[in-house]
């Protein structure tokens, strides 16, 4: 009997075997994507294309305050000041809006430029050069090592979460539990980290929302003058509540959202981060030594497109692909 033809009586019904097709759904196999086995701690959408912090309450916080401070501005003050001055106004403000909420929305939702961790013969290979690499019995090896950059000697430090040596300017998020790449800092405000991939984005919100709030508490001062001239200003905050509230918000964020983007500015035009800033990487004061910025281009226009206009790195963490197989 042919082999064929053997494979076609055994697959027959009343033979004892079940066809492939028709095996029970508890044995069939599925592709287990590698968001859903993360060792982080972050949050996933979309298929694994979007990505946020765990903790995210100050991040609903800040739409929340965006909205409904840009939607009482709409709601109250606009029409008054489109009949009495100019429609320019609704749509600048409208404009600002947009780019606010749209900036935002990104660096909320995307890779910070998180690296993947070791597998564990990664992690087993680095183990036995790091004791082959020297040391007494007595003391444990060195966790570090040192590269040359543009003449600048710089220290890679050990991730034992990660289970490798740190590439230049990563650090690792303790809130995330990741190792991002040109780490600046963990911000609640937007519910991620800030960091190679979504900087730009956190800059850019930054500098609308600096803008946005500007212009609605000068637009509301103009309001609550305008009414005033003919009610007073007491009678002016009774017509329109909103206004004052609107005020009170703008006038205490104002201050703090400035001040966040000037530190910002510095930190783009001196190719810095946050954490190295914090942590002084590259001042002179902590050593004898010349200790200068490796990063630093030496130019501010240089610098600036440097870490605002490059071209977006890829996502090095394939978080959206298959590639483990399990039993469901």
């Amino acid at each position: 009997m042919k082999e064929c033809e053997y494979r076609q009586i055994a697959l027959a019904p009343g033979n004892g075997s079940t066809p492939a097709s028709q095996a029970p759904a508890s044995r069939k196999q599925r592709r287990r994507r590698k968001w859903e086995s993360f060792a982080g701690k972050n949050r996933f959408f979309c298929g694994g294309r979007l990505m946020s912090g765990r903790q995210s309450g100050a991040f609903y916080l800040t739409l929340g305050l965006i909205f409904s401070t840009s939607g009482l501005f709409f709601g109250f003050d606009c029409p008054y000041l489109t009949e009495n001055l100019t429609l320019a106004i609704p749509i600048i403000a409208g404009l600002l809006f947009v780019f606010v909420v749209s900036t935002l929305l990104h660096t909320s939702f995307t890779d910070p430029g998180i690296l993947p961790r070791a597998t564990p013969d990664e992690a087993a290979d680095l183990e036995r050069q790091i004791d082959n690499s020297g040391g007494s019995g007595y003391r444990p090896p060195p966790r570090t090592k040192e590269v040359v950059i543009n003449g600048q000697t710089v220290k890679l430090k050990y991730c034992f979460s990660c289970k490798m040596f740190r590439p230049p300017r990563t650090s690792h998020c303790s809130l995330c539990d990741n190792c991002v790449e040109r780490f600046d800092h963990h911000c609640p405000w937007v519910g991620n980290c800030v960091g190679k991939r979504n900087y730009r984005f956190f800059y850019m919100f930054l500098l609308s929302l600096s803008f946005l709030t500007a212009f609605i508490f000068a637009c509301v001062i103009t309001h609550l003058t305008l009414r005033s001239q003919n009610t007073g200003l007491l009678n002016a905050l009774q017509e329109t509540p909103a206004s004052a509230l609107e005020l009170v918000v703008c006038f205490f964020s104002v201050w703090s959202i400035l001040g966040l983007s000037g530190f910002h500015t510095y930190l783009v035009a001196s190719n810095l981060t946050t954490n190295e800033d914090i942590k002084g990487s590259w001042s002179s004061k902590r050593s004898s030594e010349e200790n200068t910025n490796p990063y630093s281009y030496n130019s501010i226009v240089t610098n600036c497109c440097a870490v605002l206009c490059g071209p977006m790195p890829p996502r090095v963490h394939p978080l959206s692909f298959s590639n483990q197989v399990c039993v469901s």
